[in-house]
């Protein structure tokens, strides 16, 4: 998983001679852990590299519309991590939106709708943890680690369009899909399909990432964190945190709070110990709101592309 988590589209050869095992021992255990909703290996969308703003939503509900309402939201191509929380009375998700071109979004539908009891939406103005490189599923050394990582370099420019869309949509149900299927999928050649991979993925628009169930790991207690940061020791925090095994995702929002956290813990003795003996240790968090995730409704997601 770590290995997959480093590089998801590494062939199994290369990944067999990093761990010192046979190709077919590789493909048979990802097979398994596939088929068991354990992993994933799924294609998603830096959408701030294509000019689209990441907003982080929360929802109150009434008690017979999470479920309805997070399906719903969690069928939508703009919508990734759609958590239920908080015994069900709470949605919490990200989405993602090019608002000053005027186009609909899940921004101007959400006040409209009669079940939601309260709303709040800031936009994520930086990230410093990412659900992908989550340090919880670390088990290589550094040395082997790094025959596998994958690196980009962001080019200056990044542009993609609705052409884009069916290889984007190919690798948002599996990120190991192969050149000849997207070819396939998409209706170009082989050559085109991975000059326009390479190009997506080279610039970081396109993030193939592990996609992986927590429970199914061992790990029972995740939830969302809402802080409030003294300003001037607000990026130190957030880079404090992003080094917190626990911690697998951190970013810095607009709002009445500006750190939001999610963290992955054993159980809940393990989530109450980071609280109380990791996060309380930054002197410089003046608030803390603790939102247990109940159940994920969906992960990572992907975008709609204008035409």
């Amino acid at each position: 998983m770590h290995a997959l988590q480093l590089d998801g589209r590494a062939p199994f050869s290369q990944i067999a001679k990093v761990l010192d095992v046979s190709e077919q021992t590789v493909a048979r255990r990802y097979r398994k852990l596939r088929s068991a909703g354990a992993i994933r290996v799924v294609g998603g969308v830096d959408g701030a590299r294509l000019g689209y703003t990441s907003w982080t939503i929360r929802l109150r509900t009434t008690p017979d519309a999470s479920e309805t309402l997070g399906g719903a939201l969690a069928r939508r191509a703009d919508t990734f991590y759609v958590h239920l929380l908080s015994g069900g009375t709470e949605i919490s998700c990200f989405t993602q939106a090019r608002l000053e071109t005027g186009e609909a979004s899940l921004l101007d539908r959400l006040p409209r709708t009669g079940k939601v009891l309260g709303m709040s939406a800031h936009s994520l103005l930086h990230g410093f943890a990412i659900p992908g490189g989550w340090a919880g599923l670390a088990a290589l050394e550094e040395e082997r680690a790094a025959l596998l990582r994958y690196t980009p370099a962001p080019e200056s420019r990044v542009t993609a369009g609705a052409a884009d869309h069916a290889l984007l949509a190919a690798l948002a149900a599996d990120g190991r899909t192969s050149h000849a299927d997207l070819a396939v999928a998409t209706g170009w050649s082989e050559s085109t399909v991975r000059r326009r991979l390479d190009h997506l993925r080279g610039s970081g628009a396109l993030l193939i990432q592990l996609e992986f169930d927590p429970r199914a790991l061992g790990f029972r207690a995740q939830a969302r964190l809402w802080m409030s940061v003294r300003p001037s020791r607000l990026v130190q925090v957030a880079e404090t945190m992003a080094t917190h095994p626990e911690v697998s995702f951190v970013g810095v929002t607009t709002g009445a709070t500006n750190l939001m956290a999610e963290v992955i813990c054993r159980d809940n003795a393990d989530l109450y110990r980071y609280l109380t003996e990791r996060v309380s240790t930054l002197d410089a968090v003046q608030t803390m709101e603790t939102g247990p995730v109940l159940r994920t409704l969906k992960r990572i997601g992907t975008i709609r592309l204008p035409a």
